[in-house]
C-alpha cells in the first residue's frame, strides 16, 4: 500500500513540474561560460563544452529546451538546460559561449534576454 502512494505521489509531482510549451519565463540579464569551466562536470553530470548549444538555470529541470532572445537586436538561440546557475543578482541563465555567440558579442559580456520553453 505506501509502494502505491508513494508512486501515485511521484507521478504527480512529475506531472506538476511540467512546463508549458511557449511559456514565458523570465526576462533578466544572459552572461555566458568562462573559459576555465571547459570540461568540467555540470550539475546533471556531463562534461561542458563550449561548442554544445547549452545553459545553466536555477530552477528549470535538466533537458528543458528554452529558447534565449536578446532583447537588443531580437536574435535568438534555443538551448538546452544542463547546468544550475546562474547565482549573481539579476542573471536568469548562463550560457555556452557558442550559444552567446549566435546572440550577442562576447565582448558585451552580459545581455538582456527573454527565456522562453520550447
Amino acid at each position: 500500500m505506501k509502494r502505491i502512494v508513494l508512486v501515485t505521489l511521484m507521478l504527480l509531482m512529475a506531472g506538476c513540474s511540467a512546463l508549458p510549451k511557449g511559456a514565458g519565463v523570465e526576462s533578466g540579464q544572459a552572461s555566458y561560460y568562462a573559459d576555465r569551466h571547459q570540461n568540467q562536470l555540470t550539475a546533471n553530470g556531463e562534461r561542458y563544452s563550449h561548442d554544445r548549444l547549452t545553459a545553466a538555470h536555477k530552477t528549470l529541470p535538466f533537458g528543458t529546451r528554452v529558447k534565449v532572445t536578446n532583447l537588443n537586436n531580437g536574435k535568438s538561440v534555443v538551448v538546452r538546460i544542463n547546468d544550475r546557475g546562474p547565482f549573481v543578482r539579476g542573471r536568469v541563465v548562463d550560457l555556452s559561449k557558442s550559444a552567446f555567440t549566435r546572440i550577442g558579442s562576447l565582448r558585451e559580456g552580459l545581455l538582456p534576454v527573454r527565456l522562453e520553453i520550447q
